[in-house]
């Protein structure tokens, strides 16, 4: 009898070796983020850094011993922590984020500016990473008559040096090369860049002095001639643009243009999506039985969707044209002019662009804040940004001026925009009261380089407005439609018992019982003793509780529950005279000006998009802050109202 040796065979799992890390790096408008999207094909996503609200885009780049993550760190100009994106930059590269560090970076130099962005090159180089320098623009500086010898310059950094254009592409097929050779080849240690020690810790040594010494020197050394011409050419343009007073003519024009440009180029979309949404809202409702399901995900789903994707188009263009702003290098020629005038209510100047776009939509607005550095002047810029008229209460101001004003054109358009103007200065008025208070001191000066004036990338612009399409679908949208799913329970559960509705005149009056009968109405009915000192009656308060899901549901709200119809637009002259005739227990119109005055001025001032609560705690880190907006805005919009109710009463408007 022969015994059989069975031998179990396993599989030979071989570990994987993480892929190399590759920071790209860079001063602002070095041409850093047109090279990134050059090296991944514009196919990159944005994430935030572990623990904080700045973002990175992350990246693959195909080289010849295997992909690379690349990763795009912020613009900045050096590596001492001065800023939340220096010191994230710092961490990043040497590791104390708990990511284990850089495998190697990338730095990019702009060729026109040479000495000014050696510094930065100079601090990484100090950090004992794999370098690679790309020695960017270099089509601009040859224009210029400008030289640069490469093989000097290489030696002077002990990195290697590629010499390219990120805007035009020439250049860039070495860089990928020059990469796989410095993470898969092999490496020796290489001296410290001449005239340098080196430093023992990420923070640099701290002798900034001895840092532009060397690299003015090293680009004195490398160089030959000098970008002249471009800087004629931007005094000259500069003499204008950022003089005391024609600098503030020109950026009034210029935002002006953009803002009018969003409203004008968002509205075919924007018609465009409500149309698709109300089309496909249709179908389904015919396709699907009468019922709870149908309610659902005609007016929770669908509804819910087609509100946020109507302001898709407002935040892309807005990005779009931030984005060829700054690429020109005007942006930072607004944020000089502004300063003067910002820093005198505790705002910084680069606040102006945020506060502008907030006019459209302050959830981008809020997300563009990330460009003023310090916490507390972006702490004071994202308290006051709501404050702003943005598009969601327009509908609102229309209603309450036809209301109050429908034969005086007049009137009706001074008190439009007086509503305007009125967000305008309590934005004014409160960030110096917390610069004041709970954010004391004064906005950090502001100090940043005037870049050489660029033709912009198309494609950048592009891209930008692509990523803050999807951070808002997928950040702000979810919010808003789980709001809109959760007003649609409130509005319909529970519901009311069938007997004794079988008299009632019309579908419209039963559904307006229902609403009264649902939790929503109940929560109206519950708040009214605090609303009514401002003349609101319950249903106002329902339209108040709904309009948390989206200020312009407030109008829609108010033409059900008086028994108008949802549908506002193929409406207008009915709501308004059913609105108009309403009339109290003691005979005085509900809608007076007593009341819709202090209505306007509640919705100016107050607090009433959940969407921009969830984007403020995104950006601040903290629910604190979303909460004391929301607080503090209420408490604002209540006593504004309640002054103006007061002041009208006490003159005999009814």
């Amino acid at each position: 009898m022969h015994a059989t040796l069975t031998v179990e065979r396993r599989p030979v799992v071989l570990a994987r070796r993480p892929r190399p890390r590759v920071a790209l790096i860079g001063n602002p408008n070095a041409g850093k983020t047109t090279l990134f999207n050059r090296l991944t094909g514009l196919r990159a996503k944005t994430a935030n850094f572990p623990g904080t609200t700045l973002e990175r885009r992350v990246g693959t780049v195909h080289l010849a011993g295997g992909p690379a993550d690349i990763e795009d760190l912020p613009g900045l100009y050096g590596l001492t922590a001065g800023s939340p994106e220096e010191r994230v930059a710092r961490d990043h590269l040497c590791g104390t984020d708990g990511r284990g560090g850089a495998s190697a970076a990338i730095v990019v130099v702009d060729g026109t500016n040479l000495a000014r962005n050696l510094y930065l090159a100079g601090q990484v180089r100090e950090l004992g990473i794999p370098l690679l320098v790309v020695l960017n623009m270099m089509d601009l500086a040859e224009k210029e008559g400008l030289r640069i010898d490469v093989s000097s310059l290489s030696r002077e950094l002990g990195a290697p040096v590629i010499a390219l254009s990120a805007r035009t592409g020439a250049g860039v097929a070495e860089l990928p090369l020059a990469l796989a050779s410095l993470l898969h080849g092999r490496r020796r240690p290489l001296p410290p860049p001449a005239g340098l020690a080196a430093c023992s810790s990420c923070a640099g040594c701290g002798q900034h002095a001895a840092r532009f010494d060397w690299a003015e020197a090293v680009a004195e050394k490398v160089s030959q001639g000098s970008a002249r011409l471009s800087a004629a050419r931007t005094e000259q343009i500069d003499r204008i643009l950022t003089h005391p007073f024609k600098g503030l003519i020109a950026f009034a024009a210029i935002m002006a243009a953009v803002f009018i440009a969003i409203f004008a180029l968002a509205q075919y979309p924007m018609s465009a999506i409500e149309a698709a949404s109300g089309a496909l809202g249709q179908l389904v409702g015919r396709a699907l039985p009468e019922g709870d399901l149908r309610s659902l995900v005609v007016d929770g789903v669908i509804g819910g969707v087609g509100g946020v994707l109507a302001f898709l188009p407002q935040i892309c263009i807005l990005f779009f044209f931030l984005s060829i702003l700054e690429d020109s290098g005007y942006l930072a020629r607004a944020a000089f002019v502004m300063d003067r005038l910002m820093a005198k209510v505790g705002l910084p100047g680069r606040a102006f662009v945020p506060m502008l776009s907030a006019h459209a939509c302050a959830i981008p607005a809020i997300m563009s804040t990330r460009v003023i550095e310090g916490r507390r002047d972006r702490l004071a810029t994202i308290l006051v940004l709501p404050l702003m008229t943005c598009s969601a209460r327009l509908p609102v101001y229309a209603m309450v001026t036809a209301v109050l004003f429908a034969d005086r054109p007049v009137l009706g358009g001074l008190t439009f925009a007086g509503a305007y103007a009125l967000g305008i200065v309590m934005a004014i008025l409160t960030s110096w009261l917390f610069r004041q208070t709970i954010l004391r001191g004064e906005a950090r000066p502001l100090v940043l380089e005037l870049p050489t004036y660029k033709a912009p990338s198309l494609g950048n612009a592009l891209v930008a407005m692509r990523d803050r399409g999807l951070v808002f679908l997928s950040k702000a949208g979810s919010v808003i439609l789980l709001i809109s799913l959760s007003m649609w329970a409130m509005a319909t559960y529970p519901r009311m018992p069938r007997e004794g509705g079988d008299g009632l005149a019309s579908p419209m009056d039963v559904r307006a019982l229902e609403l009264e009968y649902s939790l929503a109405g109940r929560l109206g009915k519950a708040i009214e003793p605090v609303f009514r000192p401002l003349g609101f009656d319950w249903r106002m308060d329902v339209g108040v509780l709904t309009s948390f899901a989206a200020r312009e549901t407030f109008v829609s709200t108010l033409a059900v529950v008086y028994g108008v119809g949802g549908e506002v637009e193929g409406a207008t002259g009915s709501l308004r005279q059913v609105l108009r005739s309403q009339r109290r227990s003691d005979g005085t119109p509900v809608f007076g000006l007593a009341t819709a005055l202090p209505l306007l001025v509640f919705y100016v001032l107050a607090m009433q998009c959940l969407a921009t609560q969830a984007v403020t705690r995104r950006e601040t880190g903290s629910w604190k802050w979303a909460a004391f907006q929301l607080g503090y805005m209420t408490v604002l919009a209540y006593s504004a109202a309640l002054l103006t109710r007061t002041v009208l009463l006490a003159f005999g408007v009814g």
